[in-house]
């Protein structure tokens, strides 16, 4: 049974968390701050970490810097509402595996703890070679799943972008990386694609460089865009000839999304651009200052602010929340568990929020 150490300074988010594991079969056990986390490693092994960012004494940031001297560390899943990019590319710096935004539905939580519990060994780390919230740049692995959980970091960033304009980068992006991916590095997680994000105030513009050689458009019968705008499945025969994955629609549906995309010669390196509104400013100076080099467990005032409204909140509920659920009424919102522990959908309606517990107690760092 695999083992897994719930870090959060919030007793009822704490309470939460560790419930929705266990009731998934996981052995389980808490932490209420990072020095306490670190002592738990020190004396046991677990096989993964959730860990919140925002708390008193040693703060999430610190201890995965922590661990990373540590010779048994557990992967780490941090959770936080604060997705800042400089705490979020911090995290990933830090080697963070994988991130869940507060406010959690219990099945983003758990396809996280799976999905990270299901990796294989670990492969090279992605590196963070610039964290400025107007010029992000990182090393990936070639591998699936690195591709997968940057997608994820990237995608969780707070930008001050419309919804539509964030989906749409968001979707070509993701069709090139696996491009990059798989034939230019080959899967081969030793080799490493090359990404860098730049927000300008008129137009995003990503660039993603692979280790391959690169390839000829009039080689590519595998894939959508070689052929007529009539002809939209015929690469869907050669792929299956050819014993390959299905898809194939990557190119034609980036085209289709971004404003322009160019390669460069040899075909292995790509730059695609997305304009913007004049109504979408770009990063302030004082973001593009990044993060603060002091390694301070001092809370920022942001984070200082949602913690302690999420806490008062929480305090006004927590008596009554430990009743009901002790007495088999549930976990408010869409998940709970009946007096015996077994899975059973419950609503509580809040008056803090209209998602449920998970929305209203999963706020605070």
């Amino acid at each position: 049974m695999e083992q897994i150490l719930v870090v959060e300074d919030d007793r009822a988010i704490r309470h939460l968390v560790t419930e929705i594991l266990k009731s998934s079969g996981y052995a389980v056990d808490s932490a209420v701050d990072g020095l306490e986390a670190i002592e738990k490693v020190k004396k046991g092994k677990f096989d993964l970490m959730v860990l919140d960012i925002w708390m008193p004494k040693m703060n999430g940031l610190d201890v995965l810097a922590k661990l990373r001297s540590e010779p048994s560390a557990p992967r780490v899943i941090v959770m936080t509402a604060d997705n800042t990019p400089e705490t979020m590319l911090r995290a990933l710096r830090e080697q963070a595996y994988r991130c869940v935004s507060k406010p959690f539905q219990s099945k983003a939580l758990l396809d996280a703890v799976r999905n990270t519990l299901a990796a294989g060994p670990a492969a090279p780390p992605i590196e963070v070679v610039s964290a400025l919230p107007d010029w992000i740049e990182l090393l990936v692995p070639c591998e699936f799943d690195a591709a997968d959980r940057i997608q994820a970091f990237l995608g969780q960033l707070k930008t001050d972008l419309a919804d539509e304009v964030r989906e749409a980068v968001g979707r070509a992006f993701r069709e090139l990386l696996l491009n990059a991916v798989e034939w230019g590095g080959k899967l081969d997680p030793t080799r490493k694609v090359r990404i860098a994000c730049l927000r300008m105030k008129r137009m995003i513009l990503y660039r993603i460089a692979d280790p391959g050689p690169g390839f000829r458009i009039e080689d590519l019968n595998h894939a959508a865009v070689s052929y007529p705008a009539d002809q939209p499945f015929e690469h869907v025969r050669v792929r299956e000839e050819k014993g390959m994955r299905s898809g194939g629609f990557g190119l034609m549906l980036a085209q289709a999304i971004v404003d322009e995309l160019l390669y460069n010669e040899a075909r292995n390196e790509v730059v695609f651009v997305k304009s913007l509104d004049g109504n979408s400013p770009a990063p302030t100076a004082a973001q593009r200052a990044g993060p603060p080099a002091s390694d301070s467990m001092a809370f920022p005032a942001r984070a200082r602010y949602h913690h302690q409204r999420a806490r008062r909140q929480n305090e006004r509920v927590a008596q009554t929340q430990d009743s009901r659920f002790r007495q088999g009424e549930g976990i408010p919102g869409r998940w709970g568990l009946d007096f015996h522990g077994r899975a059973q959908k419950k609503a509580w309606p809040l008056p803090f929020s209209s998602s449920g517990w998970a929305g209203f107690a999963a706020s605070s760092g």
